[in-house]
Protein backbone atom coordinates (compact mmCIF):
# COMPACT_ATOMS: atom_id res chain seq x y z
CA UNK A 1 0.00 0.00 0.00
CA UNK A 2 1.06 3.55 -0.65
CA UNK A 3 1.80 5.68 2.40
CA UNK A 4 -0.30 8.84 2.87
CA UNK A 5 1.97 11.90 2.76
CA UNK A 6 -0.21 15.03 2.91
CA UNK A 7 2.58 17.51 3.67
CA UNK A 8 4.88 16.22 0.95
CA UNK A 9 1.97 16.05 -1.49
CA UNK A 10 0.84 19.58 -0.67
CA UNK A 11 4.33 21.01 -1.01
CA UNK A 12 4.94 19.11 -4.25
CA UNK A 13 1.65 20.34 -5.67
CA UNK A 14 2.51 23.90 -4.67
CA UNK A 15 5.86 23.69 -6.46
CA UNK A 16 4.21 22.25 -9.59
CA UNK A 17 1.59 25.01 -9.51
CA UNK A 18 4.25 27.69 -8.98
CA UNK A 19 6.30 26.37 -11.90
CA UNK A 20 3.21 26.41 -14.14
CA UNK A 21 2.44 30.00 -13.13
CA UNK A 22 6.06 31.09 -13.69
CA UNK A 23 6.17 29.41 -17.10
CA UNK A 24 2.99 31.24 -18.14
CA UNK A 25 4.18 34.53 -16.66
CA UNK A 26 7.73 34.45 -18.02
CA UNK A 27 7.28 32.53 -21.28
CA UNK A 28 3.59 32.94 -22.08
CA UNK A 29 3.36 29.18 -22.51
CA UNK A 30 1.55 26.31 -20.82
CA UNK A 31 3.80 23.94 -18.87
CA UNK A 32 2.59 20.78 -20.60
CA UNK A 33 5.40 18.27 -20.43
CA UNK A 34 4.35 16.25 -23.50
CA UNK A 35 4.26 19.41 -25.63
CA UNK A 36 7.61 20.62 -24.34
CA UNK A 37 9.25 17.22 -24.83
CA UNK A 38 7.77 16.74 -28.32
CA UNK A 39 9.33 20.00 -29.47
CA UNK A 40 12.80 18.70 -28.57
CA UNK A 41 12.84 16.13 -31.38
CA UNK A 42 13.04 16.80 -35.13
CA UNK A 43 11.61 18.00 -37.42
CA UNK A 44 12.05 21.55 -36.25
CA UNK A 45 9.62 24.03 -37.77
CA UNK A 46 11.77 27.10 -37.13
CA UNK A 47 15.52 27.53 -36.73
CA UNK A 48 15.55 31.23 -35.86
CA UNK A 49 17.50 32.61 -32.89
CA UNK A 50 14.26 32.90 -30.91
CA UNK A 51 13.44 29.25 -31.58
CA UNK A 52 16.97 28.15 -30.60
CA UNK A 53 16.51 30.04 -27.33
CA UNK A 54 13.11 28.38 -26.82
CA UNK A 55 14.77 25.00 -27.52
CA UNK A 56 17.30 25.69 -24.77
CA UNK A 57 14.48 26.57 -22.39
CA UNK A 58 12.62 23.36 -23.21
CA UNK A 59 15.79 21.34 -22.69
CA UNK A 60 16.35 23.06 -19.33
CA UNK A 61 12.75 22.28 -18.31
CA UNK A 62 13.16 18.56 -19.05
CA UNK A 63 16.63 18.53 -17.43
CA UNK A 64 15.04 20.00 -14.30
CA UNK A 65 12.54 17.14 -14.22
CA UNK A 66 15.36 14.62 -14.42
CA UNK A 67 17.53 16.48 -11.88
CA UNK A 68 14.80 16.98 -9.26
CA UNK A 69 15.12 13.51 -7.65
CA UNK A 70 18.89 13.92 -7.50
CA UNK A 71 18.54 17.31 -5.79
CA UNK A 72 16.02 15.79 -3.38
CA UNK A 73 18.38 12.93 -2.53
CA UNK A 74 21.27 15.31 -1.90
CA UNK A 75 19.14 17.69 0.18
CA UNK A 76 17.52 15.02 2.34
CA UNK A 77 20.21 12.36 2.36
CA UNK A 78 17.73 9.74 1.17
CA UNK A 79 16.69 8.50 -2.23
CA UNK A 80 13.25 9.14 -3.69
CA UNK A 81 11.21 5.97 -3.27
CA UNK A 82 9.43 5.06 -6.48
CA UNK A 83 7.84 1.72 -7.20
CA UNK A 84 7.77 0.69 -10.84
CA UNK A 85 7.13 -2.63 -12.46
CA UNK A 86 10.06 -4.86 -13.27
CA UNK A 87 8.08 -6.15 -16.26
CA UNK A 88 9.71 -4.38 -19.22
CA UNK A 89 6.99 -5.43 -21.68
CA UNK A 90 4.31 -4.00 -19.40
CA UNK A 91 6.34 -0.79 -19.01
CA UNK A 92 6.74 -0.46 -22.79
CA UNK A 93 3.01 -0.98 -23.38
CA UNK A 94 2.17 1.53 -20.64
CA UNK A 95 4.57 4.07 -22.17
CA UNK A 96 3.05 3.64 -25.61
CA UNK A 97 -0.47 4.03 -24.21
CA UNK A 98 0.49 7.19 -22.32
CA UNK A 99 2.14 8.60 -25.44
CA UNK A 100 -0.87 7.74 -27.57
CA UNK A 101 -3.21 9.29 -25.00
CA UNK A 102 -1.16 12.48 -24.83
CA UNK A 103 -1.23 12.90 -28.60
CA UNK A 104 -4.87 11.90 -28.99
CA UNK A 105 -5.95 14.09 -26.05
CA UNK A 106 -3.90 17.08 -27.24
CA UNK A 107 -1.94 17.19 -24.00
CA UNK A 108 -0.86 15.36 -20.90
CA UNK A 109 -1.74 15.40 -17.23
CA UNK A 110 0.34 18.49 -16.55
CA UNK A 111 -1.01 20.39 -19.53
CA UNK A 112 -4.67 19.53 -18.91
CA UNK A 113 -4.74 18.70 -15.20
CA UNK A 114 -2.67 21.61 -13.92
CA UNK A 115 -2.70 24.34 -16.54
CA UNK A 116 -5.95 23.60 -18.36
CA UNK A 117 -8.01 23.32 -15.19
CA UNK A 118 -6.49 26.55 -13.88
CA UNK A 119 -7.62 28.26 -17.10
CA UNK A 120 -11.11 26.71 -16.69
CA UNK A 121 -10.79 24.94 -20.05
CA UNK A 122 -13.79 22.69 -20.74
CA UNK A 123 -11.64 20.43 -22.89
CA UNK A 124 -9.19 20.04 -20.01
CA UNK A 125 -12.01 19.22 -17.57
CA UNK A 126 -13.15 16.43 -19.91
CA UNK A 127 -9.61 15.17 -20.54
CA UNK A 128 -8.74 15.22 -16.83
CA UNK A 129 -11.95 13.40 -15.96
CA UNK A 130 -11.20 10.72 -18.54
CA UNK A 131 -7.61 10.08 -17.51
CA UNK A 132 -8.49 10.13 -13.80
CA UNK A 133 -11.31 7.62 -14.41
CA UNK A 134 -8.91 5.44 -16.43
CA UNK A 135 -6.38 5.64 -13.59
CA UNK A 136 -8.98 4.70 -10.98
CA UNK A 137 -10.16 1.78 -13.11
CA UNK A 138 -6.59 0.59 -13.66
CA UNK A 139 -5.82 0.63 -9.93
CA UNK A 140 -9.08 -1.19 -9.15
CA UNK A 141 -8.41 -3.89 -11.76
CA UNK A 142 -4.77 -4.32 -10.69
CA UNK A 143 -5.63 -4.58 -6.98
CA UNK A 144 -8.93 -6.43 -7.00
CA UNK A 145 -9.24 -8.34 -10.26
CA UNK A 146 -5.68 -9.30 -11.20
CA UNK A 147 -4.44 -9.14 -7.62
CA UNK A 148 -1.35 -7.08 -7.10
Amino acid sequence: MTELTPLASLSGGAVVGLSAVLMMLLEGRIAGISGIASQLVPPYADTSAAERSAFAGRLAFIAGLVAAPVVHAVATGGAVVQAVSANLVLMAIAGLLVGFGSVWGSGCTSGHGVCGLARLSRRSFVATGIFMAAGFATVFVMRHVIGG
